[in-house]
């Protein structure tokens, strides 16, 4: 009887040890890996954000970028139509 409730006081110890060492240690663990994530999408993404740190504008000036649209076939067959007939 003595050793289910050592078993159980240790457990109890256990739980609430890992409890303590969550709550101090997981907020730096979430920095840690927004960070990791935020230096990622920045060697991903990187050249949007410098194309437009590049582009000096002065205060009201508009500058309207044009890029070439796609040109679509309309006489392209896309799918082919199936009509269904309902079997009694």
């Amino acid at each position: 009887m003595t050793g289910f409730l050592t078993t159980i006081l240790i457990l109890l110890l256990v739980y609430y040890f890992l409890k303590i060492l969550v709550k101090y240690f997981a907020p730096q663990l979430f920095k840690y890996a927004a960070k990791k994530a935020e230096n990622h999408f920045k060697e991903k993404f990187g050249d949007f954000s410098n194309k437009q740190s590049t582009q000096q504008q002065k205060n009201g000036e508009v500058i309207i970028e044009d890029t070439p649209k796609r040109k679509v076939n309309p006489s392209k067959k896309v799918g082919d139509y199936i009509d269904f007939e309902e079997i009694e």
